[in-house]
């Protein structure tokens, strides 16, 4: 019987050890087979931001406030309490006056996915900014768009107009009356020649594919009748101004006109006829034609001696910059903000708008222009210069001017392509009616 189960107990661990060597010995020694592994992959859905804020499982409703929206009726729809939105109207004067929502701007509502209730409302004031108001915190605040800085190398020949040839190459108008004022002292630009060309550097900010802004110039070159004309820019004394060539600073005591890039409808003329008086008489100023509303610049600092209207020269106010300069604007539609005799005014400060009041036919400026008591043509005076590069910083200069001058000589004159066309048919085709 012992025999029995000692065989018995011989057969079961045979066996146990074959198992065991079934299981875990032979796929180490086996060269052909593999055990497969069951790889599991799970999926994390990707967040996304909108204006900043995580949106993924929010409702997202975007529109335009329609005429006579207000912050109140914009929300009711998405049952925001009457005293929720009272408290953000209150909450947001120091950030956004919500009273000053307008008619066609964007706005952003977020909802839970399981609810019509706002949780945030999103107004953009202007294509560059936006304001969060957080309906749950009520925490409000103001941010900027992602933007990009582009910089821009724009050249030209004169065709029609400085403005139009610029427009024409996508360069905005703010950018020419900036073109327009550094070079104000330099070259007459009611006077400009055909074949006339311009150069300049400066940067835009884009958000969204749309350009909102530029920077201020960073070069710029223009040829007038074939005379050169450099703008150079140059850091002295932690200032950045502008010179030419030979170091002679571009500005000047004074702006060039008192109204950004505009036109001249008359000019200084002792035997002139009075469009409203129908007689010859003295016309002791220039006229600028501009639009009503266009904005009134002091031609430099000085302290305001009159500011009232007169039935002659309307809405006017006369300024006295020093013992020898008075300027004189007239016809305003209206005086600017905060100026009155006595006030101290800046050198492109807002002083009034463009109107037609007093003895005028039309909306345009009168502008009058004195020099040690008399009056005197303002486009024929010459106002001295400021100070040109000291002996001191020339070395530097002369370095800056050489980096400009590079910089200048890689930017090509482009001309309008209808005028590149229309001279590419004359070559092939010779002159019409020839």
């Amino acid at each position: 019987m012992k025999k029995i189960w000692i065989g018995i107990a011989a057969l079961v661990l045979t066996l146990g050890v074959a198992t065991s060597l079934q299981y875990f010995s032979l796929p180490l020694f086996s060269k052909t087979e593999t055990i497969p592994v069951k790889e599991i992959i799970k999926t994390v859905p990707k967040e996304v931001f909108l204006y900043g804020i995580n949106v993924t499982g929010l409702n997202i409703v975007e529109g335009t406030v329609s005429k006579n929206q207000t912050l109140g009726s914009i929300l009711a729809p998405f049952n925001v309490p009457y005293q929720i939105i009272d408290e953000l109207a209150r909450r947001s004067k120091a950030v956004f006056d919500v009273r000053g929502i307008s008619i066609n701007q964007k706005f952003t509502i977020l909802t839970p996915e399981d609810s019509t209730k706002a949780q945030f409302f999103i107004y953009e004031p202007n294509p560059a900014e936006f304001v969060v108001f957080n309906l749950d915190s009520l925490n409000i605040y103001k941010a900027e768009k992602p933007a990009e800085i582009r910089s821009r190398e724009v050249g030209g020949i004169i065709e029609t107009s400085l403005y139009v040839d610029m427009v024409k190459q996508d360069v905005s108008p703010d950018m020419i009356d900036q073109f327009a004022d550094l070079y104000g002292w330099s070259v007459d630009f009611q006077r400009l020649q055909k074949g006339d060309k311009f150069k300049v550097v400066y940067e835009e900010k884009i958000i969204g594919g749309n350009v909102i802004s530029v920077s201020d110039i960073k070069l710029a070159y223009f040829e007038h009748m074939g005379v050169p004309y450099h703008a150079i820019p140059f850091d002295k004394n932690g200032e950045v101004n502008f010179f030419d060539q030979d170091g002679n600073s571009l500005k000047k005591a004074f702006l060039r006109d008192p109204l950004k890039y505009t036109r001249i409808s008359s000019r200084y003329n002792l035997k002139r006829f009075h469009p409203v008086q129908k007689r010859f008489k003295a016309h002791l100023g220039t006229d600028y034609a501009a639009p009503s509303g266009t904005e009134i610049r002091s031609v430099g600092e000085g302290t305001v001696l009159e500011a009232k209207y007169t039935s002659a020269n309307g809405n006017y106010v006369k300024v006295k910059h020093n013992g020898t300069y008075t300027t004189q604007y007239l016809h305003m539609s209206k005086i600017g903000k905060g100026i009155k005799a006595g006030s101290r005014i800046r050198q492109g400060q807002v002083i009034g708008y463009v109107g037609s009041t007093g003895l005028a036919t039309g909306p345009h400026l009168c502008f009058r222009f004195w020099k040690n008591g008399k009056q005197e043509d303002w486009l024929q005076e010459k106002i001295p210069p400021s100070e040109p590069i000291l002996a001191t910083n020339r070395m530097a200069f002369e370095s800056k001017k050489s980096e400009a001058m590079g910089l200048l000589a890689g930017i090509s004159f482009t001309e309008n392509p209808e005028i590149l066309l229309a001279k590419r048919l004359e070559d092939e085709w010779g002159t019409p009616g020839h």
